[in-house]
């Protein structure tokens, strides 16, 4: 059950979320970015090894605490994971201070109206009694919005709170993720159609549940404002979406009150060649910068 400590942590700490999430059809690319060529495992555990070890380094880095890093979202695999022998949420939470999230979804459907679904999740409740025997305070699951498609936007929408509800009904707090697509040809109007879609949904939330959402920097600055101050959003965080982390921070940084919850940003420039001082340093760096353009607002 979500902890109270934890909730006025993601509620009120100065600070953003590690996006460290990828899963099976992403892991590749990371493990790559990071210098780690794809003819450097043979099996896909001798893959999830090396992204759990890259995860590991990052986590137990000086730098990543909950000074700067006040939550971080886990792949399936990592939760199932230890770090030197604890449980990977219970070390986050324990030895870093910082929130741990699991990533729920299966993957996106093909594009139908202009937007992709989530596939279908039949064992979620298992995942969910899963996450919370494992510490978990909430989770995320993603959609993409290609076009402002009206219709597209309200079905993206629709299936993100009604996964939400369930989600909410384990005592988790579900992290909503309609991403639009950066390259949209009319991303803005785009923004706008979700702004309105979300705000529906966040008034039929049952009880007194609150939600966290996670929206790609829009193109107009508080585009997002009143979702940020609603009584049932509990944080607004933002994702990258193939922007470069300067971009990223520059758009971040003029919306008040969103704070960042960056993947590809965040991993930018670490290697796995590079010495456990040099990796702490360039860390270091990008965790700084991502939490002051994230407390700029």
């Amino acid at each position: 059950m979500a902890n109270d400590k934890q909730a006025a942590q993601m509620r009120s700490g100065a600070g953003f979320v590690a996006a460290l999430d990828q899963s099976g059809g992403s892991t590749p690319k990371a493990l790559k970015l990071y210098g780690v060529d794809d003819d450097a495992w043979s099996t896909d555990e001798e893959m999830f090894g090396l992204i759990h070890e890259m995860r590991a380094r990052i986590i137990k880095s000086p730098a990543f605490t909950g000074e700067k890093v006040i939550g971080a979202i886990l792949f399936e695999r990592t939760m199932d994971g230890e770090i030197d022998g604890v449980p990977t949420a219970q070390y986050l939470w324990e030895e870093r201070g910082v929130v741990p999230f699991l990533k729920v979804d299966k993957g996106l459907a093909g594009e139908k109206d202009g937007v992709q679904l989530m596939k279908p999740m039949p064992e979620l409740d298992a995942l969910l009694n899963k996450a919370v025997s494992k510490r978990i305070f909430g989770t995320k699951m993603r959609s993409v919005i290609n076009a402002a498609s009206p219709s597209g936007i309200r079905a993206v929408v629709a299936q993100q709170f009604e996964v939400g509800r369930q989600i909410l009904a384990h005592g988790l707090v579900p992290i909503i993720e309609p991403e639009v697509n950066i390259k949209a040809a009319d991303k803005q109007e785009a923004e706008t159609l979700l702004r309105q879609e979300i705000a529906a949904q966040l008034e039929a939330l049952p009880g007194d549940a609150e939600v966290m959402l996670k929206l790609t920097l829009p193109e107009q600055a508080n585009h997002y404002a009143d979702l940020i101050a609603h009584p049932r959003v509990m944080r607004v965080v933002a994702l990258s979406g193939g922007y470069s982390r300067e971009e990223a921070n520059r758009r971040l940084a003029q919306n008040k009150g969103m704070i960042a919850s960056f993947s590809r940003a965040l991993t930018e420039g670490l290697s796995a060649s590079q010495a456990d001082d040099a990796f702490d340093r360039a860390l270091a760096g990008t965790i700084a910068s991502i939490h002051e353009a994230s407390v700029a607002g």
